[in-house]
């Protein structure tokens, strides 16, 4: 259910469960500094690594991802000060977030046909999806593109901590019956997880078209023509690694891209092809990275 779309009901629903919901709605200290340094035009590469380096396990972390295939960037490089020279500051801002997102989708109980674990996984293939498909739109904010899809679904984490029980009976209606699971979702719990990742995304102060996107990935085209890129990207993405059956899937294997879709995202069927012959050695090096 989209936020234009939501009842009063709906939207109570998710004030509720955003104000309820333990420690998923508590961003990392150091995360909330890194957006804020980025999002002030004021602030320099040395603001951020200021921040970076009294977190000794995020420098690493980082430090791991840059050196890694991945990136494919010339050289070893040993030092936060040389990613955010070669990267930019908007680009590890984004690791950082990414980062820091792991322990979320780790936490908590796992219920029947729901593993959080199964969830990161396939929000890092949304993600890796994502990023392949703005490399081929010759689009710079690649880097924006692959955090958006990572945290696409963490509306689900919400479900699952304040809704176990609902959640399960949508996890058993879906594999029983197919159908939206977006649909399955509002019905039985009353919102979908869309709405829930929107707010928490919200509370967080991410950038507006992070939050957009969160609140979107699966109706992009319900959006204003202005603001549909990111989440049809996201949406397209979404699919292609339903298409590879990878982690916790909401989509069926074999669901096709509305010609509408590529219009929006300026690709052609040929080009989603050539990114998908390359997709699984890429998200195979972004889960050797991305993994706790």
């Amino acid at each position: 259910m989209l936020q234009a779309e939501m009842t009063d009901e709906s939207k109570a629903l998710v004030e509720s469960a955003i104000s309820e919901v333990g420690e998923i709605a508590t961003l990392p200290e150091i995360t909330v500094k890194i957006i804020q340094i980025v999002e002030d035009p004021k602030s320099t590469a040395r603001d951020l690594h200021d921040v970076i380096k009294n977190d000794p396990a995020l420098s690493t972390r980082i430090l791991k991802v840059v050196n890694s295939a991945f990136y494919g960037l010339p050289g070893q490089i040993s030092s936060i000060d040389r990613a955010i020279v070669l990267l930019g500051l908007s680009a590890v801002k984004n690791i950082a977030i990414a980062a820091s997102m792991t322990h979320l989708f780790h936490g908590g109980a796992d219920i029947e046909g729901f593993s959080g674990t199964e969830v990161w996984r396939h929000s890092v293939a949304v993600g890796v999806a994502a990023r392949m498909l703005s490399t081929a739109q010759g689009r710079p904010p690649i880097e924006e593109s692959f955090l958006a899809g990572l945290i696409s679904d963490l509306g689900l984490l919400i479900e699952r901590q304040i809704y176990a029980k609902q959640l399960t009976e949508v996890l058993a209606r879906y594999k029983n019956d197919g159908g939206d699971y977006c649909h399955l979702e509002t019905e039985l719990i009353g919102a979908d997880h869309q709405a829930f990742g929107m707010a928490l995304a919200g509370k967080w102060r991410f950038p507006q078209i992070l939050c957009t996107t969160i609140g979107y990935h699966h109706k992009p085209m319900d959006l204003a023509e202005a603001n549909r890129e990111l989440p049809a990207l996201v949406h397209v993405a979404d699919i292609l690694a339903c298409r590879s059956e990878i982690g916790f899937c909401t989509y069926a294997p074999d669901m096709e891209i509305a010609p509408e879709l590529l219009e929006v995202i300026k690709l052609k069927p040929e080009g989603i092809e050539e990114v998908y012959a390359e997709y699984p050695e890429q998200v195979s090096m972004a889960e050797s990275i991305f993994s706790e």
